[in-house]
């Protein structure tokens, strides 16, 4: 059976790549920092694949027709997409797929009571763009995306989203295979982009969201850290952290440690990542 050997979720935020020497140097120095200490720590567990969980930036589906989520199945990913890469500043990368693995987890998620879309023809922008670069930086590590829809209502609420995480968990050990497998969950913190707070950070809500994260309450955490919260600090974006709710699941309702947090304005977003100990 697979084993999981890393959960971690961590924000994607396009400025981190495209206009990174737009915010002053000790936010570059502790975002830098950030993202490199959590690239070692994943790499340290060495993965033989990811599976990772983000948002659909309506890049795949149209607004009328948004799965909860949809597993990527083909056996090699390219990005970034087209209309993202001066955005994101990332060159074309290519990396692969695990089409068994993501096979599986599709049939072995509707017997669990998730049904879910699948699809090989995914397009990414900086919800993998971004993180791939800074955590393997060689393509190396094959990975298998499941974009979630938290964009257009009706969302996944926080339960579900946990439990899609518990779920998700224990699909990935039930695969028959010796392979290591990393779940990362990317997206958030608080941005609100092309919105009235497009040019503010509400590091309140952030470092009030991490630490619920630090509580190893999953009840708590799924009660409290509500849609409308996540809306309040930043319509569009913030509700990426439904994806670290499903991380959450996944790692077991664990507590989990802030690897680093950087409330940036120049880079319109709360940047951060979390790691939970297995």
């Amino acid at each position: 059976m697979a084993e999981i050997v890393s959960v971690l979720a961590v924000a994607h935020a396009p400025g981190a790549t495209g206009w990174l020497d737009k915010a002053p140097k000790h936010e570059q120095d502790a975002l830098l920092a950030g993202y490199a200490a959590m690239g070692e720590k994943l790499r340290a567990a060495r993965p033989d694949v990811i599976v990772g969980v983000a948002n659909d930036h309506l890049l795949n589906f149209p607004m009328e027709s948004i799965p909860d989520w949809c597993v990527g199945t083909a056996d090699r990913w390219r990005g970034p997409a087209e209309w993202f890469r001066d955005w994101v500043n990332i060159p074309t990368y290519e990396v692969a797929g695990q089409r068994e693995l993501a096979r599986h987890i599709v049939r072995e998620s509707a017997k669990r009571g998730f049904n879910l879309a699948f699809s090989d023809k995914l397009e990414f922008d900086d919800n993998w763009s971004v993180p791939l670069k800074f955590f393997t930086p060689e393509y190396n590590v094959p990975l298998v995306p499941i974009h979630m829809n938290c964009v257009v209502p009706p969302l996944p609420q926080p339960e579900r989203c946990y439990e899609f995480g518990r779920m998700l968990a224990e699909v990935v050990r039930a695969w028959p295979s010796q392979a290591r497998v990393a779940i990362m969950g990317t997206g958030g913190l608080s941005h609100d982009p092309g919105g009235p707070r497009y040019f503010a950070v509400d590091e309140k809500f952030d470092r009030w969201f991490l630490e619920l994260l630090g509580t190893g309450d999953p009840k708590k955490v799924v009660r409290e850290a509500t849609i409308e919260k996540m809306i309040a600090a930043g319509d569009g974006g913030t509700v990426e952290l439904l994806a670290w709710i499903v991380a959450l699941g996944a790692a077991g309702g664990r507590a989990a440690t802030t690897d680093f947090y950087v409330p940036s304005v120049p880079l319109r977003c709360g940047m951060g990542g979390v790691s939970w100990p297995l």
